[in-house]
Order: C-alpha cells, then structure tokens, then sequence
C-alpha cells in the first residue's frame, strides 16, 4: 500500500489536493513550494511536468507551463529535484502531465523513477485506457504507482465501471468538460452528473477538480466526493517575490 492508498483508507472526507507546475515560477522552487503546501495542511499534491502543448489546462497553467520551460525544466531534471523529497515530504505526491513527455522518457523507466523518489502515483489525461491496460499497466504495479483516471460529465457508466475496476487509489471526477481554470458552477445538471456517479458506489473514492477556485467552491465539491483539486487557483496566486508566505494565505482559505 503507497502512501496514497493509506491517505484515503484513513481519511475519507474533506482532503485538499493542490496543484502546481514544475519550475515555476523558478527553476527550483519545486520541493520549497511542496515543503510550503505540507507545511499549511495539503493532503497530497500533484506536481505538473511541462509540455509544450498542455492542451487540457487553461490560460494560467499553460503559462505557468511555459515559463517552467523556458526555465529549463525538463523531466530528468524534476527527477533530480525529487531525489530529496522524502528526507523532506511525508505527504502523497503524484506527477501530472503529459503521455508524450513520459513515452519519450519510457514508460518503464518513469515509474521505476517515480518509485526510486518517492512519488505514489500519476495522472496522465492522455493515456489511452486500453493503451494502459494492455501495454503499461505492469509497470505501475511493479514500481506501486497508482495510475490516476479521469471522469466527465460525458463518460459512460460502461467506462466508469472499467476504471473503477483498473483505479487502485481514487477516481479524478472533471466538474466539467472545459480546460482547467474554469469556475466551479454547481448548476442543476452538475449536480445530476454528481448524483449520477455517487449512486454507482464505486469502489475508489472520488475527488473533484476543474474550477475549485475557493471555500466555498471546495465546500460544494465536498458534498459530492471525498475532496477537491485546487490548480489553477493555487498557481495564480503564487507570488514569487513571497513564495512561502503567498502559499501560506492562499491555504489559509481552506485549513
């Protein structure tokens, strides 16, 4: 069991997962700001490698993308970052990011890495489903990286099912179909949708992202899942001349 699965065996409400890319907003901010979010009461976080072409995230993560590149992050760099992080870290880490960034790297060779540093688990938006279960599923159970699945409004019950079954730690449930940053908006269709996947009972719990952008926003996600994704939020209001202090009142809100 990695330290993701123990997290939602023993906690099952509330939890708060932050967000943020890479280098940015400098090269090696990396684990000063993973150190911050533990530090203010972050649950787990999502560490974003870059890409040049992050077609699924909105306006402030895409420029956080870019300036992160144009810092020269690449992946074997984070990895040099990370090879401290458990001498600092006790909370889950996942990467987040992009297939063709991990299949130019290997795919094997990515978990072997996220295992040797400490990371738990992943989410790749763009890894096909059958792609993952029929060529690289067995490299993230050998290295015990959770592979985490994403969820819209506009999934079948049939493919819920299917990754329910292939999820070892949660379900990532898109308030919306939209790119990252948009606001969370509750509305009657949404919380049919909401509805619609709790009466599934499925056997991984569930977390809510796109558009968690306050308390009161994280509040109404919590109705519906065992917690909320802040991203976009979160690296809007990073202040790079105030790093740890900017993190710590942005946190405040929600702990």
């Amino acid at each position: 069991m990695n330290r993701l699965q123990q997290l939602f065996a023993q906690k099952k409400e509330n939890l708060l997962s932050i967000y943020y890319t890479a280098g940015y907003p400098n090269l090696n901010d990396t684990l000063k700001i993973a150190e911050a979010l533990e530090k203010a009461g972050a649950d787990f976080m999502e560490i974003g490698f870059p890409y040049s072409d992050p077609v699924a995230d909105g306006p402030t993560i895409q420029a956080s993308s870019k300036e992160a590149l144009d810092n020269g992050m690449t992946l074997e760099i984070l990895f040099d970052q990370l090879k401290d992080l458990r001498k600092k870290i006790a909370i889950p880490i996942l990467l987040m990011g992009y297939v063709n960034v991990v299949l130019q790297y290997g795919v094997a060779n990515f978990c072997k890495k996220c295992k040797e540093v400490g990371v738990d688990g992943c989410i790749i938006p763009d890894l096909p489903m059958y792609e993952y279960e029929e060529l690289y599923h067995q490299y993230f159970d050998e290295h015990e990286i959770s592979n985490i699945f994403l969820v819209t409004p506009q999934t079948s019950d049939e493919r819920i099912r299917k990754i329910d079954g292939l999820s070892n730690a949660f379900i990532y449930l898109l308030s919306s179909a939209a790119t990252t940053g948009k606001d969370l908006a509750v509305t009657e269709s949404a919380k049919a949708y909401f509805s619609r996947i709790q009466a599934m009972e499925l056997k991984n719990p569930l977390m809510i992202g796109f558009g968690i952008s306050d308390k009161q926003t994280f509040d109404s996600a919590n109705e519906y899942a065992s917690g909320a994704i802040i991203g976009s939020a979160f690296v809007k209001n990073i202040d790079k001349n105030n790093l740890e202090a900017s993190i710590e009142r942005f946190m405040g809100e929600f702990k």
